[in-house]
């Protein structure tokens, strides 16, 4: 009986990521539009977007290959596995030991190389100018996400996140300087790797500044739909992951029964809105920075991640 309960909450938080993840795009253009002075579109437009992009007939290039067509099926199905991956509002489910911080970089680099093959697949200038940024933007943020891992390895003892979660909870951890270097490396990178401002504006389609939407310019219908899903859901990812590792409060234990998992879920929705509300005060007080910055950008995320695991590292040994 405990282990069905257990994979229907599974199967349920898989769920919950999925449906949750256009809610929180739609929730942060509402906070920037209202931010601005602006009405802004409803908090349900990403849904009526995906679904008016699956009714929309997929349009082709003549010169695309199988790797174009199956590319968007690939970067959804490995996002959302690592999305659904990460706890949200339990730990201790069945595929909690996949739940693994360097398994899930891996599936997200997996996604990213599809979609930068993707990009240059059809041999449009734009798609291979989005695809060499992309690799640029990775190559300095994959060091960074594996600096965060190890220093929570270093405190946690283990890669897993609810090990982590669970040793982030104890009264052991309390303030350290290297968890803070951490977090704000990791907010770095989640917001590089998202595309979001000061790294990209997604809601531009301004050629000479593009990263994201320079590559998927070629892509139409389902397959465009499948692609904004899974960028919808990457953002969730973050927050997720920032969420259950920084601010682990309130995230319950499998086996604590439906009131337990009813009360860590709404803790969950709380923190997932203070995080849109905050991106959206964010991005709106701040401009673009052009794209040659970038790399200083990430190079100061790569550098903090890089202290928090030595200062880490040093204060164990002493």
């Amino acid at each position: 009986m405990a282990v069905a309960l257990d994979l229907v909450v599974q199967l349920g938080q898989m769920l919950v990521v999925l449906a949750a993840a256009p809610l929180l795009t739609g929730y942060v253009r509402k906070v920037k539009a209202r931010l601005l002075r602006r009405q802004g579109p409803p908090l349900l437009q990403p849904y009526r977007d995906l679904l008016r992009l699956v009714r929309k007939e997929v349009v082709l290039a003549h010169n695309a290959s199988w790797l174009f067509r199956v590319a968007p099926y690939l970067i959804f199905a490995t996002t959302w596995v690592a999305a659904a991956l990460v706890p949200t509002f339990a730990t201790g489910l069945i595929f909690s030991h996949a739940a693994d911080m360097i398994a899930i970089v891996a599936l997200l680099g997996s996604a990213r190389f599809m979609l930068a093959l993707a990009g240059l697949d059809v041999g449009t200038s734009f798609g291979g100018i989005g695809s060499s940024r992309e690799m640029m933007i990775a190559s300095l943020a994959e060091p960074v996400m594996l600096m965060v891992v190890f220093t929570l390895s270093l405190l946690a003892g283990s890669t897993q996140l609810s090990s982590i979660a669970a040793s982030m909870q104890g009264p052991e951890v309390g303030l350290r300087v290297s968890l803070a270097l951490a977090l704000v490396g990791l907010i770095m990178v989640a917001i590089a790797e998202n595309a979001r401002i000061p790294v990209d504006n997604p809601a531009t389609h301004l050629e000479l500044t593009m990263v994201h939407e320079a590559m998927i310019l070629e892509y139409s219908g389902r397959h465009l739909a499948l692609i904004e899903a899974a960028s919808f859901l990457k953002l969730l990812l973050y927050v997720s992951i920032i969420a259950c590792v920084f601010a682990p409060w309130g995230i319950t234990v499998s086996g604590q029964g439906f009131t337990a998992y009813l009360t860590a879920f709404a803790l969950y929705a709380a923190k997932l809105a203070a995080a849109g509300f905050l991106l959206a005060v964010f991005e709106t007080v701040i401009a673009k920075m052009r794209v040659f910055r970038v790399s200083d950008f990430l190079g100061a995320a790569l550098m903090l991640g890089f202290l928090a695991a030595l200062l880490l590292f040093v204060s164990r040994v002493t």
